[in-house]
C-alpha cells in the first residue's frame, strides 16, 4: 500500500513493518539533487511517536539499496533502546538510462561514492553528497519527529568512506562518526581510481575533497570520535582496497581520536555487521543523547 505524506516535499510511504515496538518504513520521493525517484529506509523507535529523536544516518556499500541494512544488519533493537531514528539511503541515483551506468558493479548505479560528480554524463545526476548531507536531512527534518541538531553518520564499506567524509568535510554537523570497513584512502586504491577519475575527471587534486585521509589531515573542527571496526580476514583489506592505516597515521597526526577495532575472523560481509553493530548504535547514543 502506498500512503502520500503531504509536506513541503512529497514522500511516497512503499512499505512499513512493525519491528522492535517501532516502525521500519520505506519511502519514494523525488530527488532535487539527483533529478530521479529515490528510495530511503527509516527506523522510527517507539519514542518517536510522543517526542523528537536524533538521526543516525547510514551509508551502505557498492551494489546496496536502501534494503541491505534493514534486513541484515539487526539495527532495530538498539535503535528502539537508545530512541535514535536510522535513515538509509540508496546508493546512487537509478534509472537515470545514461551510457555505461549499468556496465560494472562499482561505477554508476549501486555505485555513487558519495561525491557529487563534475564529468559528463553524470555530473547532472550523481550528486550523493549533496543528496546525504542536505536534500536528505531536509526531507526528513520536515516529515518525521527528527530532532534537526542531533545528528550522526555511520556506513559500510563505499558506505563507511562516505560516512566519514560527511563528518570530516563539515566540522560540527554530525556529533559522531563510525565506519565498517570503510575505503579509507580512494585516491591509493583502486576502487576509488576508477570511480574518481569517471565522476570527478584526471585532476587529481579535485580527489582529494573526498578523501577521508587527505581530509583528516588538514582537518580543524570540533572534537570528531570516530569508530572503526575491520575484520581481519577481508578480502579487500588484504587487497589494499580499504587502509585503514594511511587514516589511522593521519588522524593520530592531527590527534583527531579514532577507536580502531581490528575483528579476527571476519570477512567484508553484513554477518560482520550484524556482530557488531550494536557497538555502534552505542557509540552513537553516547553523543546524540548527551
Amino acid at each position: 500500500m502506498r500512503v502520500k505524506i503531504n509536506g513541503a516535499m512529497a514522500l511516497t510511504q512503499v512499505s512499513s513493518n512493525k519491528c522492535c515496538d517501532g516502525y521500519q518504513k520505506v519511502f519514494e520521493h523525488d530527488s532535487s539533487e539527483l533529478k530521479c525517484k529515490m528510495k530511503f529506509a527509516i527506523y522510527l523507535p517507539p519514542k518517536a511517536e510522543s517526542s523528537k529523536c536524533p538521526v543516525l544516518y547510514w551509508l551502505s556499500g557498492l551494489t546496496c539499496t536502501e534494503q541491505n541494512f534493514i534486513t541484515k544488519a539487526g539495527s532495530q533493537q538498539a535503535a528502539s533502546e537508545h530512541g535514535i531514528i536510522i535513515v538509509a539511503p540508496d546508493t546512487s541515483p537509478r534509472g537515470c538510462n545514461m551510457e555505461g551506468e549499468e556496465e560494472s558493479w562499482d561505477f554508476g548505479t549501486g555505485a555513487g561514492f558519495y561525491v557529487n560528480a563534475t564529468q559528463e554524463p553524470w555530473k547532472t545526476n550523481y550528486r550523493m553528497y549533496s543528496y546525504v548531507t542536505e536534500e536528505l536531512p531536509r526531507l526528513i527534518n520536515s516529515n518525521f519527529p527528527a530532532d534537526p541538531e542531533k545528528m550522526s553518520i555511520s556506513g559500510h564499506s563505499m558506505g563507511g568512506h562516505g560516512a566519514l567524509i560527511c563528518a570530516l568535510k563539515n566540522p560540527g554537523k554530525y556529533k559522531s562518526v563510525s565506519a565498517f570497513a570503510p575505503i579509507c584512502n580512494p585516491i591509493q586504491c583502486a576502487w576509488g581510481q576508477k570511480a574518481f577519475s569517471g565522476y570527478l575527471g584526471p585532476d587529481k587534486s579535485t580527489w582529494e575533497l573526498y578523501d577521508a585521509t587527505v581530509l583528516a589531515e588538514s582537518y580543524s573542527g570540533p572534537e570528531l570520535d570516530i569508530l572503526i571496526d575491520q575484520g581481519r580476514d577481508d578480502q579487500f583489506l588484504s587487497s589494499s582496497q580499504l587502509l585503514p592505516d594511511n587514516l589511522i597515521a593521519a588522524c593520530s597526526k592531527k590527534k583527531i581520536p579514532v577507536v580502531f577495532r581490528l575483528q579476527q575472523g571476519y570477512d567484508h560481509s553484513y554477518h560482520f555487521i550484524f556482530s557488531f553493530i550494536n557497538d555502534h548504535i552505542k557509540h552513537h547514543a553516547k553523543y546524540l543523547n548527551a
